[in-house]
């Protein structure tokens, strides 16, 4: 079955770390563009951080310094590192991927494949 698949949330303390993984199954291959975004309650879906072929990477400002992306295409795989996570972090994290990145980078649009979501709970 085609999908991505995702694993690594959970709940963590304030000022802790979870390490998120994104790994495309069956079929899927060929995406210029993997990445990740995160819904809290009552917002919007916002872009994280999405890293291209090309490797080059794209992070939001909000997480700039405290996250970090990286793939491993071999795999079809993408990781986003969080470190330093603040309640504000909590929320549904979606990885995404599409064959030809758009502009902005971080916008939802375009992203042809999404997971189901994993869980992040940050406790103060």
């Amino acid at each position: 079955q085609e999908q991505l698949v995702e694993s690594g949330g959970g709940s963590v303390k304030a000022g802790g770390s979870l390490r998120l993984s994104c790994v495309a199954s069956g079929y899927l291959y060929g995406f210029n563009c993997m990445g990740w975004f995160r819904q809290r309650p009552k917002q919007e879906r916002e872009g994280i951080a999405i890293h291209t072929a090309g490797e080059t990477s794209y992070v939001a400002d909000s997480v700039k310094g405290r996250f970090t992306i990286s793939r491993d295409n071999e795999k079809k795989a993408v990781y986003l590192q969080m470190d330093d996570l603040t309640v504000e972090d909590t929320a549904m994290y979606y990885c995404a991927a599409r064959r030809a990145c758009g502009w902005p980078p971080l916008s939802s649009t375009g992203y042809d494949y999404w997971g189901q979501g994993t869980q992040v709970t940050v406790s103060s």
